[in-house]
């Protein structure tokens, strides 16, 4: 059925521009990942763009239901959200959403077009012109939100699009139709701009994402949905239906190289960064500066004080620790390559096939996500007060490119969340094994036995074995008046829990500890884990661990910073 078009673009044009995109993203997903060899051969373009369209569809659903429901302020006419609400909804879902390289491009390409349609608050539409700047702009400043422009990808594709847009004159669809032609031209021409894609035989992943969101574009204004015309299809992709991954197929012995270092693809790193920031623009700036030094992929898209953060490095704690400086990560999402050191195939790098098997693993806090992701490990960052929602596990597990996967939620309250996804996943064919650790350093005890040549089974057991030998513990500090297992508590009180039930009441953080610590051995162990969390006191690691050397001899500790993770201090006896 056709889609009735849109004369004018406006809060309801934006809504069904959102909803025909994610739709064209679903049926160009598979696609878009078989072609994707740059700037990573990870084959993951395709559903990084439609989860960052995804993430602003629902935005955009939120703010309609919410004038709807009569709770929207500047609405616009018959109790329709303007289209500023619209316009700015859209961008910061797909800010807040955005997955991968090219989906952080792509919501700078949103909120570039919506600082455009919403720089006057008061106008219910814009028309074809209006469009036209709302393009030129927001392939502008994706652009220049890109640390090192390479031609050849999304960012000519959106300039192209936009420079038709500009020689256009007419309605909304008539622009839209330019940009199309103008994007479809453009991603023709990917495979001469750069040698990787050429090698491959296709074109550029993240512009043949934009092309489709464009064509959905066009479609909103004039209900047809434009055919692909002059570019290369998929044909050069082979999918391996044994376990649903799609690859690219070389066409010869460099067709994978990597370009993650640009053109000339000299290898790249190990790591995919990406966070939310809270900061300001001068400690943003610094920030682009001193990652760009770390690695490359280097995209930082946003502002207004909230930012979207993706890079690529060998050093991921250092990434994080940027972020923490600059002001405050939160959603860290770590993913190693999980690809063989590139140097010792003279730069080399295969695209990423789905491995055998994976970890993956909520975690409390950024040392820990960093500690997780150093031993392998694909996760989800938990922070105090945002649980991970089962389809972010799901798209974690997704993430993690193998054919079994250990899953690891590391909180009790978790679990229920973590099975849904488990379930979830199995439906897509990966098989899924959940072990319902409940604490983060359950977590490492059980990753720490690992071992991906085992039979899948004897892993699971061996892991769940670990996790069910450690005891764990925490030290918190109370936030309100309450009774507890050991009496009644008052805000502020130090609260020492063991195995999630509250132990000890005290006042001073390092002597609740030692008791905490000091119960736990007496029931035996070989090995202490203490994490530390940021606003835990100066000494209380030293102490403890001269307290278990002095006290249990044959107990080995064990230190790790796990950044700011709610608790003051983890606690695990092995």
């Amino acid at each position: 059925m056709a889609q009735v078009p849109q004369t004018f673009f406006d809060a309801l044009a934006v809504r069904t521009w959102c909803g025909l995109a994610l739709t064209a993203l679903g049926r160009a997903r598979e696609e878009i990942d078989a072609i994707n060899v740059y700037p990573v051969a990870d084959g993951d373009t395709g559903t990084n763009l439609y989860l960052t369209v995804e993430s602003a569809a629902t935005a955009v659903e939120a703010v309609f239901a919410g004038h709807e429901a009569g709770s929207g302020a500047g609405r616009g006419p018959a109790g329709k959200p303007s289209l500023a609400d619209a316009a700015r909804a859209m961008a910061h879902g797909a800010l807040i959403g955005a997955r991968g390289n090219s989906g952080t491009i792509l919501a700078q390409l949103l909120r570039g077009m919506a600082h455009v349609l919403s720089a006057d608050g008061r106008t219910p539409h814009t028309d074809g012109d209006g469009l036209s700047r709302a393009l030129r702009y927001a392939a502008d400043s994706a652009r220049q939100a890109v640390a090192h422009p390479v031609e050849g990808t999304v960012l000519s594709v959106a300039s192209a699009a936009a420079d038709a847009a500009q020689g256009a004159r007419g309605d909304c669809g008539t622009v839209a139709r330019a940009a199309y032609g103008g994007a479809c031209a453009a991603l023709a021409a990917t495979p001469g701009q750069l040698a990787v894609l050429e090698r491959a035989g296709v074109v550029d992943a993240g512009g043949r994402g934009l092309v489709a969101v464009l064509a959905a574009l066009v479609e909103t204004f004039t209900g047809e949905l434009p055919a692909l015309s002059g570019v290369p299809s998929a044909a050069h992709a082979r999918v391996e239906p044994a376990d649903g991954a799609v690859h690219p197929a070389p066409a010869g012995p460099a067709a994978a190289e990597d370009c993650a270092d640009g053109p000339d693809g000299e290898g790249g790193p190990a790591f995919e960064v990406i966070y939310l920031l809270e900061a300001e623009d001068t400690a943003v700036a610094r920030l682009r500066r001193r990652l760009d030094a770390l690695g490359d992929s280097l995209v930082v898209v946003g502002g207004d004080g909230l930012w979207n953060v993706h890079v690529h490095v060998d050093d991921a704690g250092a990434a994080v620790e940027a972020g923490v400086e600059a002001g405050r990560p939160h959603r860290i999402r770590i993913t190693h390559f999980g690809l063989d050191d590139a140097h010792t195939r003279g730069g080399e790098r295969p695209p990423r096939e789905r491995v055998q098997r994976a970890v993956v693993a909520v975690v409390p806090g950024e040392g820990l996500a960093v500690l997780y992701a150093e031993a392998g490990a694909t996760t989800v960052l938990a922070r105090p007060g945002e649980p991970p929602a089962s389809g972010e596990l799901v798209e974690a597990v997704r993430r993690a490119h193998a054919r079994e996967v250990v899953l690891l939620p590391n909180d009790a309250d978790l679990r229920h969340t973590a099975a849904a996804a488990a379930e979830q996943a199995r439906t897509e064919g990966i098989r899924v094994a959940l072990i319902p650790t409940r604490s983060a350093v359950q977590g490492i005890a059980a990753l720490a036995v690992h071992e991906s040549e085992r039979r899948f089974d004897e892993d699971v057991v061996a892991m769940t074995s670990a996790a069910g030998a450690t005891r764990y513990a925490e030290v918190a500090v109370a936030e309100r008046q309450s009774w507890t297992m050991a009496g009644i508590c008052q805000a502020g009180d130090v609260l020492g829990l063991i195995d999630g039930d509250v132990a000890v009441i005290g006042s001073d953080v390092t002597t609740a500890a030692a008791t905490v610590l000091d119960r736990m051995l007496a029931a035996g162990g070989e090995l202490v884990t203490l994490v530390l969390g940021d606003e835990a006191p100066e000494g209380v690691a030293e102490h403890l661990r001269a307290r278990v050397r002095e006290a249990y001899l044959a107990v080995d500790t064990v230190v790790y910073r796990g950044g700011r993770q709610g608790a003051l201090l983890l606690i695990g006896v092995e």
